[in-house]
């Protein structure tokens, strides 16, 4: 089952010292998806902000809608001619600035990374908030998410 641990131990990133990220459960954007919201920081994290609505820090993970179901194989070669995916997402969403008075854009990771412009080299603080909370709920949820993906139960 997705169900993080709070707070959860981010990975090691250099410059966030022992971070740790408290987790309040929230509300999905879908019903086929559980949310957490990052409501407080632990160890040294100069600069990174805490969930807020203009700034989201979170973590999601959505199930199929609908699971598909393997066919039948063909009657004389026995091969199933089109198997289908069932694909389990996970988000981690971080609001960022990239440059000074301009309004936050959010950076994600969906184990594809989208970070805006300037946010690489104008927000460094946040950005290593998102990977170290990111991967160390990935490490923290490994079983977790494997048997989400399994059982389709959160």
């Amino acid at each position: 089952m997705f169900s993080p641990s709070s707070p959860l131990t981010g990975q090691a990133i250099t410059g966030l010292t022992s971070p740790t990220y408290t987790l309040t459960q929230g509300v999905a954007p879908s019903n086929w998806g559980k949310q957490y919201a990052v409501t407080a920081l632990g160890g040294t994290q100069t600069g990174v902000t805490a969930h807020t609505p203009d700034s989201p820090f979170t973590a999601t993970m959505f199930v199929p809608s609908n699971y598909r179901l393997l066919g039948s194989p063909n009657p004389v070669t026995g091969i199933i001619a089109s198997v289908p995916k069932n694909t389990t997402k996970i988000l981690c969403r971080k609001g960022v600035s990239v440059s000074a008075n301009q309004p936050k854009q959010v950076a994600t990771i969906r184990i594809e990374i989208d970070i805006p412009a300037g946010a690489e080299s104008y927000d460094k603080p946040n950005l290593d908030a998102l990977f170290s909370m990111g991967i160390g709920l990935l490490g923290n949820q490994a079983q977790g998410i494997r048997d989400t993906v399994s059982t389709s139960i959160m």
